[in-house]
């Protein structure tokens, strides 16, 4: 009996462990069968192997694997990724000692190449990126580091570029975004940037008061050849005016003495009357002689009316002419 009770509890005890195996069997059948299944995201791809081999790579959708024999072996980004490079230490070529970060912007091109290229194409990158950018650094002068941050980005972007190829990614971009000299360095470089500042601002303020004198000079020179200018202007306009003056002044002489003339030469008694107006401006002026400190001098006997007009002849065109009293007329 004691037997058959051992037998029984021999035979439930094996029962309970294949029990128990066979449940952990369909549980691992059942999470394979799910992990079969794999939805592979947008710009996301899977790599997978069968049976330790490469065998393809899963796009974005749904896909389904078989079990115990295919694996997702690597899960690639597609999308672009910020590598953030270290801070390092460069020497310029002037033997200058400056620290260095930066990062970088690539994406993942080749899923295949990206996961059996290099052990992390990340790592790689980043460790290409500096000694690239030491070496591009070594080539220039402290001065041209801050001036030619475009052309070290180039540099390292060119060579990940070619060595990216193999690992199956593209390098976008790459970006300094510190360089920064020793404290000493710093100090003697701002000292500069002010020295230069102040030597600007002596130069502009020196140019501005060059301008200045030389718009001052030019506006006096302008205003001297204005005014000159405008007194010869002044001065051929009074000319011409007293020009026009005296002309219209000999013009109305003329015309009067012609009419005068005309008026002897062809009216009767045109001598007589000439004769009485000399007279009348003759007497006119001996009032002026009454004055006190008034000296005449005169080859005529003033008190003889009739032989001073026999000295006044007139010719033919009403011009006198003084003659002697003994004279005859012509």
């Amino acid at each position: 009996m004691e037997q058959l009770l051992a037998l029984f509890e021999d035979i439930s005890v094996m029962d309970s462990v294949n029990f128990v195996v066979w449940g952990i069997v369909f549980i691992v059948l059942i999470f394979k069968f799910f992990t079969s299944i794999r939805l592979v995201p947008t710009r996301s791809a899977y790599v997978v192997e069968r049976l330790g081999k490469y065998q393809k790579t899963l796009a974005a959708g749904f896909h389904a694997l078989i079990p115990f024999i295919d694996r997702v072996a690597f899960i690639q980004d597609l999308k672009e990724q910020t590598i953030e490079v270290p801070p390092q230490e460069c020497f310029t070529k002037d033997e200058v000692r400056v620290e260095v970060d930066g990062v970088m912007y690539l994406s993942v091109v080749d899923p295949v190449m990206a996961s059996y290229g290099a052990t992390s194409y990340a790592v790689a990158a980043m460790e290409l990126a500096q000694t690239t950018t030491r070496s591009v650094i070594g080539t220039l002068e402290l001065d041209r580091t801050f001036e030619e941050r475009d052309l070290i980005s180039s540099r390292v972007v060119e060579v990940l570029d070619r060595a990216g190829q193999a690992w199956g990614i593209q390098v976008h971009r790459y970006e300094i975004k510190n360089l920064t000299p020793p404290p000493t360095v710093h100090e003697a470089m701002e000292r500069q940037v002010t020295a230069e500042r102040e030597r600007r601002a002596i130069v502009a303020r020196a140019e501005g008061e060059r301008q200045s004198l030389i718009n001052k000079s030019e506006g006096q020179r302008l205003e001297a050849i204005n005014l000159s200018e405008g007194e010869m202007q002044k001065m051929v306009n009074e000319a011409e005016g007293t020009a026009q003056q005296i002309l219209a002044i000999a013009e109305a002489t003329a015309t009067s003495i012609e009419k005068v003339a005309a008026a002897i030469d062809g009216s009767r008694g045109g001598e007589a009357s000439v004769r009485l107006q000399l007279a009348e401006r003759y007497l006119q002026q001996l009032t002026v002689l009454a004055k006190r400190r008034t000296n005449v001098v005169l080859p005529a006997d003033l008190t003889s009316l009739p032989n001073l007009l026999e000295v006044l002849d007139f010719d033919g065109f009403g011009n006198s002419a003084a003659r002697t009293p003994g004279e005859e007329k012509g």
